[in-house]
């Protein structure tokens, strides 16, 4: 879920265009979890092969990955490792609260109501680790990295963009700017047209940029500070605050210098220590010698995985690899196929 930071930093619409031929960091869970609350049937059923298994992930990475492709984008996923500790709590609560949304999925579906169905099924969704060891696979055969982080996903892509490894991370969540990225592109996996839970109206979700500096500038803030905004109002690793959103939470740490000068004056205190919570988005487990290698994409191993494997339409998908090839050559889109390679 991340923290709530989207009322406070500037964001600016930007088109694909924009990021055509810039290498792009994901967070993989988090497109990963998209993919599998969106791409549904109806009554809320994920997509699935002839032996049962979900390919709502498979089918997202694959078809929004080759249209970014098309449009010049480098993506490079970048996979979660081992939690901090602060962090189980946390997804032991979410996987309760997934656990409930599933029973109340069957619940809607027995009574019929496919539209309740489907709002409880995409707050279901649960991956696997089949299931990410599949996305990996099919990252691989596209050509492009799949990085395994040593810890966050988050953590190693803002590292990546911050050394000037790749352009941007790329996330729903505002956690990588904490983390240090310099840049921070939203709805890049997801932007189309939207329809609003239990409502029966359409959003066009487009992609935006966030530039960690220029949103320090404008909150007059540094970094720390904006961890501290972060630790108030909760985040992956803690709790927020009661009565603390992110309003309120600017104007404390403005008027303070201190992390013990902010948070010593809370008087229901905090569920952890807000220096460990400071010290993971300081100082994060990564992998400082990451690097990443972009190759030519298998065709043939992808149709053989996603239709032999996991019964993809063949026609439709040899065509999403025959585009994509076509793009990786086209002038314009690459500067060469060396830039892509390279």
């Amino acid at each position: 879920m991340g923290v709530d930071l989207g009322e406070l930093v500037h964001k600016e619409e930007i088109s694909l265009e924009v990021l055509s031929g810039k290498t792009i960091a994901i967070d993989a869970y988090n497109a990963l979890y998209q993919f599998l609350s969106i791409i549904r049937q109806p009554d809320g059923t994920p997509l699935m092969d002839s032996k049962g298994r979900i390919t709502s992930h498979l089918s997202g990475i694959f078809y929004r990955t080759a249209k970014l492709i098309e449009a010049g984008v480098k993506p490079a996923y970048v996979f979660d490792g081992e939690p901090p500790k602060l962090k189980r709590s946390v997804l032991e609560g979410r996987k309760e609260i997934r656990e409930k949304a599933e029973d109340r999925w069957k619940d809607a579906l027995k009574r019929g109501e496919l539209a309740e169905a489907r709002v409880y099924a995409q707050a279901s969704s649960k991956l696997s680790k089949e299931m990410v060891e599949d996305a990996k696979k099919l990252v691989e055969l596209m050509g492009l990295p799949a990085i395994q982080a040593p810890g966050e996903g988050e953590a190693q892509a803002a590292v990546l963009a911050e050394r000037g490894k790749v352009y941007a991370c790329a996330s729903q969540d505002f956690d990588a700017l904490l983390f240090g990225a310099p840049r921070l592109v939203r709805n890049l996996t997801m932007s189309g047209r939207r329809k609003l839970p239990r409502k029966d109206i359409y959003v066009e979700v487009k992609t935006e940029m966030i530039e960690l500096e220029k949103s320090l500038k404008a909150l007059g803030l540094d970094r720390r500070k904006l961890v501290w905004i972060g630790i108030l109002v909760g985040t992956d690793f803690n709790s927020g605050v009661k009565g603390i959103g992110p309003k309120k939470a600017l104007k404390m740490v403005s008027e303070g210098d201190s992390l013990e000068g902010v948070f010593g004056k809370l008087t229901g205190g905090m569920d952890v220590d807000p220096s460990e919570v400071e010290r993971i988005f300081l100082h994060p487990l990564v992998d400082e010698g990451c690097d990443l290698k972009f190759g030519e994409p298998d065709g043939k191993g992808i149709v053989e995985f996603l239709c032999k494997e996991h019964n993809f339409s063949e026609e439709r998908t040899r065509s999403t690899v025959d585009a994509m090839i076509k793009a990786l050559s086209e002038k314009g889109k690459q500067s060469s196929l060396e830039s892509w390679f390279g």
